[in-house]
């Protein structure tokens, strides 16, 4: 038995779906059903009694999982007060960051931290949002800039719309519409396109069908590519254009001879938002300190992106 089968087992407990169960946790179902699985054959107990329609908690699953729940509350509060007690000697707070926000947020909220909090350091953990939520459910992350999902964030957790992002179109060199200021997704109908990979990086891909489907034009989509950087070579190496939010862009090296433009009038649909997000439960005074201090260097932030 560990603490994330317990969480699992009453994650289905307070929704009687393994489906949405998993859904919350960030989770396969398959994932979440061996992890009941092994809880319920470790202890030598059936939580749940699982027909093809309907779940059921039997009465010795009710007693464990009332029991399970105090437990995990108190490993909580436990973990609260030993991150308070370990901050003590260094003051070190554990940040998640998806790469834009890494690139472009974290150096301008470190500048600020250190202003003011000078004995705080920020360790970085880069990532995408997919894998920084679990593991800020599971406690191994203290406060993450991620983008939201479909679903509103787990409820465990609390949020802050920081800002949203824009898309740029990065065009190969020599191509046609490299003088202008701007461009119309019209002007990008037979223009080949890399697209990011939908299972790695769903937000950016949406961005790009989005702003093709508010026009009625279908893109011509030549290649997917899971890394940001693959897919800027792919542009500097003349395969095809790419859309991709701004800092993207950043990323480029200037004897690649490309050039990247705004993509107008109205891309509103395609703009991503940049979520701060952290545990729900957990006092924390020094995250709390870092998330004010983000917030206030938000506008700054907007009019960069």
């Amino acid at each position: 038995m560990d603490l994330r089968q317990l969480r699992c087992a009453l994650a289905v407990a307070d929704v009687m779906h393994f489906g949405r169960a998993a859904a919350r946790l960030e989770m396969m179902p398959a994932a979440l059903g061996r992890a009941v699985q092994q809880l319920e054959d470790s202890l030598g107990v059936q939580i749940f009694e699982r027909t093809t329609r309907s779940v059921v908690i039997t009465p010795e699953g009710l007693r464990l999982l009332k029991e399970a729940r105090v437990l995990l509350e108190q490993a909580d509060a436990a973990e609260a007060r030993w991150r308070k007690l370990g901050r003590k000697g260094g003051q070190v707070l554990r940040l998640g960051a998806i790469d834009t926000a890494a690139s472009v947020v974290v150096p301008r909220l470190l500048q600020a931290v250190h202003a003011v909090h000078p004995d705080l350091r920020i360790q970085l953990v880069e990532e995408r949002s997919i894998k920084l939520i679990p593991r800020l459910l599971a406690g191994n992350l203290d406060l993450a800039l991620v983008r939201p999902g479909l679903k509103p964030f787990h409820r465990r957790l609390r949020g802050h719309l920081l800002l949203h992002e824009s898309p740029v179109v990065v065009l190969p060199p020599g191509h046609s519409l490299a003088g202008q200021e701007s461009v119309k997704v019209q002007e990008l109908a037979d223009t080949p396109l890399i697209v990011p990979d939908r299972r790695s990086r769903p937000h950016s891909h949406a961005m790009v069908l989005a702003l093709f489907e508010q026009e009625g034009i279908e893109p011509r989509i030549i290649q997917n590519a899971d890394e940001k950087q693959t897919m800027l070579n792919m542009v500097a190496a003349g395969i095809g254009a790419a859309i991709v939010p701004r800092w993207w862009s950043g990323l480029v090296p200037r004897s690649a001879h490309v050039c990247a433009l705004e993509i107008g009038p109205d891309n509103a649909r395609a703009r991503l938002p940049l979520h701060v997000v952290w545990p729900r439960d957990v006092r924390d005074p020094s995250r709390d300190a870092v998330v004010d201090v983000l917030l206030s260097i938000t506008d700054e932030l907007s009019a960069l992106a």
